[in-house]
């Protein structure tokens, strides 16, 4: 499984600044509803399910929230920098400012597991981190997240 499988470059974005967890899961959920082509509520609802069993900052940073819902036919990723970190109840209480969502199907099963690995990889990966940070480009933003692995498979 390849990140570019995943995600797609419109599903890339840079935000300027969000108040609360909840506006984060809906620009996340506006910004996958063309992708995953389903309701902006819907993902919204999934996303703050999932979140209510357990926060999905993972650290350093980093936030990969994410959700299983019907009708979608494969694993689905966004990505968000935020320019103004934000409070997140990460596992080392920073705020986040680089977020991940992952929405699969319901039945998705180990294609969920392996993409979150695969997502959590990359964001662990320092040198990524840095240079998401210093960029504010999306497409840049989507390169800098696919070529690694591109280059890993070669």
């Amino acid at each position: 499984m390849q990140l570019a499988e995943i995600l797609a470059p419109e599903g890339v974005r840079v935000v300027g600044s969000l108040t609360s967890k909840k506006r984060l899961f809906q620009e996340l959920a506006d910004l996958a509803s063309d992708i995953c082509v389903m309701a902006q509520g819907d993902l919204f609802d999934a996303l703050q399910d999932r979140e209510s069993l357990g926060p999905t900052g993972v650290g350093k940073g980093v936030a990969l929230p994410h959700a299983r819902v019907n009708g979608i036919d494969r694993v689905k990723g966004a990505f968000v920098r935020l320019e103004k970190p934000l409070p997140f109840d990460a596992v080392d209480r920073q705020p986040v400012d680089l977020v991940f969502a992952l929405f699969a199907p319901e039945d998705a099963g180990v294609d969920h597991l392996k993409a979150l690995a695969l997502v959590s990889r990359t964001l662990r990966d320092t040198t990524v981190c840095t240079k998401l940070r210093a960029n504010s480009d999306p497409a840049t933003l989507y390169a800098i997240l696919t070529e690694g692995q591109a280059t890993q498979a070669a």
